[in-house]
């Protein structure tokens, strides 16, 4: 069933990405006391932000029409922060997870909000030091936001076991292929969300935490997956950084045609069903541990189905609404994280040639531009 052109211009995109900030010579995590973030908002304004770690920046598109907007913005944001880093003395790459530097060593910021973090979290926040790809996509019905967002759930491991790029962790080789999300496990109010029956049950649901004083807004909701507490967008938070544009984009487009087809069927009343919490976290720690190069369960079926297979078997799902898009032919592009592994796959491979930390941090950096 196709969708009406105001309907289908309502899935818009936006796209978050955090980055190291390195030391050219070292290649270890270097605090740029936010001058990268001062020096490029002089161009993108707020579209440049501090974060928590000063080794840390973070970048974010506008509201994107399409995925190639999207494209475009990530490319001008990744080339901008780039360059405005190599004037001030630093280089930039992409990886959930630096391959060696230690938290212990990284100055935090000063802002209150994060210091407030810090208060509460500690430690947990202290080394939270890891890197990651929020993508947003446009749902002005909120109603529908929350029934979308439950029933996209079950494909999260599914895109996350594409995004995996965090394999080493303070000089280790950690056996993951994505070991940032254990890391942000250490945080409150992380993972894989409940379902909601309806966005009143959400919105209570946030009142109450806030009422209690467990969180004084919504922001500090951390799942893998929300509606977004101010923006009308469902928010998808569980990926790793990828390490190339084109990664990114691909993974933005699978999150924005996952919304889209779910409506488009929703519309016909044809309705999911939305697996339990527990079951789909068997999916998450599959997809971090061996990344694509593993096996999911296919609750359906009550078997377990090669990643490459189920994903494949997605791009069928949301085929009917690809070119409504325009993303057909970032979708196609998975097949090229199928032949070239994803961000870890690649990094393992660096070392295993090399035997060199050093060596894998040089490669994230030169892939950093890469399209």
């Amino acid at each position: 069933m196709a969708m009406a052109t105001d309907i289908i211009n309502q899935f818009t995109i936006g796209v978050e990405e955090e980055y190291m900030v390195l030391d050219p010579s070292t290649k270890e995590l270097k605090s740029h006391q936010q001058a990268i973030v001062t020096e490029g908002q002089k161009k993108f304004k707020d579209k440049i932000k501090a974060e928590m770690h000063q080794a840390v920046v973070e970048v974010g598109t506008g509201i994107c029409k399409n995925v190639d907007e999207a494209y475009q913005e990530i490319l001008e944001l990744r080339t901008h922060v780039s360059e405005v880093a190599n004037g001030l003395g630093f280089s930039i790459g992409a990886s959930g997870t630096h391959p060696f530097s230690l938290w212990e060593t990284q100055l935090v910021s000063d802002q209150s909000r994060y210091q407030a973090i810090l208060n509460e979290l500690q430690q947990a926040a202290r080394s939270n030091l890891i890197f990651g790809l929020h993508v947003h996509v446009g749902i002005e019905d909120r109603s529908m936001a929350i029934q979308i967002a439950n029933t996209a759930r079950y494909f999260l491991p599914h895109i996350y076991a594409l995004s995996t790029n965090s394999p080493f962790w303070e000089t280790r080789n950690t056996g993951y292929k994505s070991y940032r999300s254990k890391v942000f496990d250490k945080f409150p109010r992380t993972g894989i969300p409940d379902t909601f029956e309806s966005i009143e049950a959400y919105e209570k649901f946030i009142k109450l935490l806030i009422k209690t004083n467990c969180i004084d807004d919504g922001k500090k909701i951390w799942w893998d997956l929300r509606v977004h507490p101010v923006f009308n967008t469902v928010e998808f938070r569980i990926c790793d950084v990828p390490m190339t544009i084109q990664e990114t984009i691909t993974i933005a487009a699978f999150f924005q045609a996952i919304c889209a087809k779910i409506y488009s069927l929703r519309r016909q009343n044809i309705n999911f069903i939305n697996y339990q919490r527990a079951l789909i976290n068997e999916n998450k720690w599959r997809a971090s541990r061996y990344g694509i190069e593993g096996k999911l369960i296919d609750f359906g079926k009550e078997k377990e189905v090669p990643v490459v297979d189920l994903v494949n078997e997605l791009l069928d799902f949301v085929d009917s609404v690809a070119d409504e898009l325009g993303s057909r032919a970032h979708l196609n592009k998975v097949k090229d994280i199928f032949t070239n592994g994803t961000g870890a796959d690649q990094q393992l491979r660096v070392f295993k040639e090399t035997g060199s930390l050093i060596e894998v941090v040089k490669y994230i950096e030169t892939s950093f531009l890469k399209v």
